[in-house]
């Protein structure tokens, strides 16, 4: 079974971190691209190996992406 989740990849010193809100789970890698493969690969784990309980107390039903617009200045 495929979920589709959240991926927000953001650059952090010379590197770049990867974050799950859904079920708050981050990597990190030295471009885009692999700190999404590696949270991919953290996320995989993840439900690998939590229990269904786990996985129930971490999980955000519902996560928004948007932007905001303000005056500045």
């Amino acid at each position: 079974m495929n979920r589709r989740l959240t991926a927000i990849v953001e650059r952090e010193g010379t590197g770049y971190v990867a974050l799950c809100p859904e079920v708050d789970v981050a990597s990190q890698g030295d471009s885009v691209a692999e700190a999404r493969a590696n949270l991919q690969e953290a996320l995989t784990l993840f439900f690998e190996a939590a229990s269904a309980e786990e996985i129930e107390r971490r999980a955000k039903r519902e996560v928004y992406v948007t932007d905001v617009e303000i005056a500045v200045g």
